[in-house]
């Protein structure tokens, strides 16, 4: 099968399209032929060198997918060969076909083709772990999001809105009124760097109950600042590194409590559960068309490292698709 393969870490010009052989099944698990699949930052550490797979993941990129099943493995219960999936992946994404967990594998809903589909698991199962498994997010309480118009960032927004909570975005100046689309009360630029300011405007002075934290330490001063009483700082990525100063008497006296997610190296058993809760809790919000994955550009799988460069560039609202065909 055609496979993006990395022979040396470095930087796009690293990816190359070749022939791997072809995945076999094991126990629970279903063979997809993938149709689409979705960047994420993982992906680009990864090619650098720096955030390698989980032992037995495989080695090629892509954290999640969308196709057709078209094999199935020894117990497998409830998957057919033919069902339309979308699938969060341990790795292997960035080929004509990958084996995953029929656990992990969420139906297509009719409304959504493989390109939308592909730009779902990774992103909108991250944010409800973030904003409802940790954040503990409830109606009329106040939420933080960082990179709204990252994929991430934009399905938290509508997760948070449609949940009845109260949203504070930030994004880059350029993408201050897509984001503004997606439903939050306010959008403040990163440049202008008083997102604190305006949770405390917003707030009346009490601060965000939740913040839903893509940056890391070079924000971390900020948010102790504009978290309120019993806050949830949730950190999903580290971009603005993983480092700084913390004031544990404000943690103390606020009853700050600070929590981490990642979602690759997790257990199986934890990946299912979160699985499980978005096809209980949110997938009909994505079949009724309440959720709406967000696209940036698709490209063909053979011009990767250009998919690569545009992510890079930061200038992306949603997410960088390749197509597989």
């Amino acid at each position: 099968m055609k496979a993006i393969i990395v022979r040396s870490a470095g930087g796009p010009e690293v990816l190359e399209l070749g022939e791997l052989p072809e995945p076999v099944p094991g126990d629970g698990e279903v063979v997809i032929d993938v149709r689409a699949t979705a960047l994420n930052r993982a992906d680009l550490l990864q090619r650098r060198g720096v955030y390698p797979p989980p032992p037995g993941a495989s080695n090629v990129l892509g954290l999640e997918c969308s196709g057709i099943v078209s094999a199935l493995g020894p117990g497998v219960s409830s998957a057919r060969v033919g069902d339309r999936v979308m699938a969060l992946l341990p790795g292997g994404g960035y080929a004509e076909r990958v084996t995953v967990s029929e656990r992990l594998c969420l139906p297509i809903p009719e409304r959504l083709s493989f390109v939308q589909a592909a730009a779902v698991p990774e992103a909108f199962l991250t944010a409800t772990e973030a904003l409802f498994g940790l954040g503990k997010l409830l109606p009329g309480e106040w939420v933080l999001v960082h990179a709204a118009g990252s994929g991430v960032g934009s399905a938290a927004v509508q997760l948070a809105r449609a949940a009845g909570g109260r949203v504070l975005a930030t994004a880059s100046a350029g993408k201050i009124e897509r984001v503004m689309t997606l439903g939050p009360e306010r959008a403040v630029s990163r440049e202008s760097g008083d997102f604190a300011d305006a949770a405390l405007e917003v707030t009346e002075g009490r601060g965000v109950d939740v913040i839903l934290d893509l940056v890391g330490g070079s924000y971390l001063s900020s948010h102790q600042r504009c978290l309120a009483v019993l806050g949830r700082h949730v950190v999903v990525g580290l971009v603005g590194g993983g480092k700084a100063e913390l004031d544990l008497s404000r943690v103390l006296a606020r009853r700050h409590a600070i929590l981490g997610l990642v979602m690759r190296t997790r257990p199986l058993a934890d990946k299912i559960r979160v699985v499980e809760r978005f096809r209980r809790d949110f997938l009909g919000w994505l079949e009724a068309g309440v959720l709406e994955p967000l696209v940036d550009a698709v490209l063909p799988l053979a011009e990767v490292a250009d998919a690569h460069r545009r992510m890079e560039s930061n200038a992306t609202f949603g997410k960088v698709v390749l197509s597989i065909s």
